[in-house]
């Protein structure tokens, strides 16, 4: 009975070490793919702008560059969500928020380039204001979901300004 407690004892730091370095070969992998997405969108993204240099009065071409810039953005921060989850070996809440709050902001340009060309296309008809109407409903939703985030963010930071960095236990969930 004795050998079967010594034998899973000294299983657990083996398989531990393995399962730690499986995580952190995944993290490293994602990361990779991460980055190389931000720079294929960023590529897109200036062939786009340069594309769209030719007719200045062409909003869409701003919108959709600013859309693919927020994705990045967006992408940059779950990257910086895995190095923290590395060093620190915790998953803080932060940098989710963060990305909730850029896509929130990005719907919000998305739905705004939507509706302004629904509108500008003829009179308003019964469809386009129903779009219009949902449309509106859904800003304000977003501008209640951003003000939450906001705050969030901001009571995280008051509570343990360090947690934010280094991954503290207060904010962050252990993996």
């Amino acid at each position: 009975m004795d050998n079967e407690v010594s034998e899973k004892v000294t299983w657990r730091p083996i398989s531990t070490r393995v399962f730690v370095q499986a995580e952190h070969g995944l993290y490293v992998a994602l990361a990779f793919l991460l980055c190389a997405t931000s720079v294929v969108v960023i590529i897109g993204t200036a062939v786009t702008l340069w594309s769209g240099l030719g007719d200045v009065t062409a909003t869409n071409t701003v919108f959709v560059v600013i859309d693919h810039l927020l994705v990045v953005l967006m992408l940059v921060e779950i990257l910086h969500t895995v190095l923290v989850s590395v060093r620190s070996g915790a998953l803080t809440c932060e940098p989710f928020l963060i990305v909730g709050l850029i896509a929130s902001i990005r719907r919000i340009l998305v739905i705004t380039l939507e509706t302004s060309q629904t509108t500008q296309q003829g009179p308003m008809s019964h469809e386009k204001e129903l779009v219009f109407q949902t449309s509106m409903i859904e800003l304000g939703v977003l501008a209640v979901l951003i003000l939450v985030m906001v705050t969030s963010i901001y009571m995280l930071r008051r509570v343990d300004p360090v947690s934010t960095e280094h991954g503290s236990d207060d904010t962050s969930i252990k993996t």
